[in-house]
């Protein structure tokens, strides 16, 4: 018995970036056909990777459309990427305020310590003893003289700015308000029981921690915030009037602080950066009732 000759089988058509191979597949979207390695699963059935690439695109560009410029950039302490600074000319202001007030109540532009409320919110250690803690931080908003002001507003202004971009609006202000608490903790804890102290010197100084500390992290050259800190250092201890310990303060919590916001693991980063600022701030709360028990 002879059977009737076999029909050859249709050849495949060749993949279409790799034409030696013979595939049944085909892309969804273009049709084009394309062996295995050349296909991505999708919503509906499988693409190509032209097309998914040409896809990953568009998206991208309605993206854009819809999103203003600069959006879903982050700092590297995590926080949405921003133009201009806010917090900074708003923190001036208020010292600026601060010291109108100060001013008009002493009647004199460079006496102005003599005012009931300079009295009322310079730091005083044995105010701050006596329960009278928020010169802790009222007194970081004062200033001897309109000299006195000028010259920490215009260095707040030259390092707040770019750090305040650096970190973000909310983790600038925790920076900013814990080498404050940190500037005059040490002076709380060290400096002379009766002296009063006042200036946000502290807190900047703090903020120049920060920028040592980004310099670092950003792998940048330190050499440069390394210098202005030293030079810095050099003049609180040979002006006559400047409290070293204010300033140490600020400057060894400001880069603290820094480092746990810009040195957080990025995965629940966020968390990792409030626990460790916590810690920073229980620690500077020890050190207050350790100081208050002595007085």
């Amino acid at each position: 018995m002879t059977q009737p000759p076999q029909t050859p089988p249709t050849a495949l058509p060749g993949c279409w970036w790799h034409p030696n191979r013979q595939t049944g597949l085909s892309c969804t979207r273009c049709g084009r056909p394309a062996c295995p390695d050349c296909l991505r699963e999708a919503a509906v059935g499988a693409q190509c990777i032209d097309c998914v690439q040409a896809g990953r695109r568009q998206d991208a560009g309605q993206r854009r459309q819809y999103q203003p410029a600069g959006y879903g950039a982050r700092t590297i302490a995590g926080a949405r990427l921003s133009s201009r600074p806010v917090v900074t000319p708003v923190l001036i202001s208020l010292n600026v305020l601060v010291y109108g007030v100060t001013a008009l109540e002493a009647g004199s532009p460079m006496n102005n310590q003599a005012s009931d409320l300079f009295n009322a919110w310079v730091l005083w250690p044995l105010g701050v003893a006596g329960g009278e803690w928020w010169r802790l931080v009222t007194s970081g908003f004062l200033h001897y003289g309109a000299i006195h002001l000028a010259v920490n507003m215009f260095s707040l202004w030259i390092i707040g700015r770019e750090l305040e971009i650096l970190l973000g609006k909310v983790r600038f202000v925790a920076l900013y308000a814990i080498s404050l608490l940190g500037g005059s903790l040490l002076v709380f804890q060290f400096g002379g029981v009766n002296g009063p102290t006042a200036g946000a010197s502290g807190a900047i100084y703090g903020l120049l921690g920060g920028v040592l500390i980004a310099v670092l992290r950003l792998k940048l050259n330190p050499g440069p915030a390394i210098g202005t800190i030293v030079l810095n250092l050099v003049l609180t201890v040979s002006l006559p009037n400047i409290s070293l310990f204010a300033h140490l303060g600020g400057l060894i919590v400001g880069a603290l602080a820094t480092a746990a916001l810009v040195y957080a693991p990025a995965k629940n980063r966020v968390a990792w950066q409030v626990c460790a600022l916590m810690l920073l701030a229980l620690a500077l709360l020890a050190l207050y009732f350790y100081r208050d028990a002595q007085l």
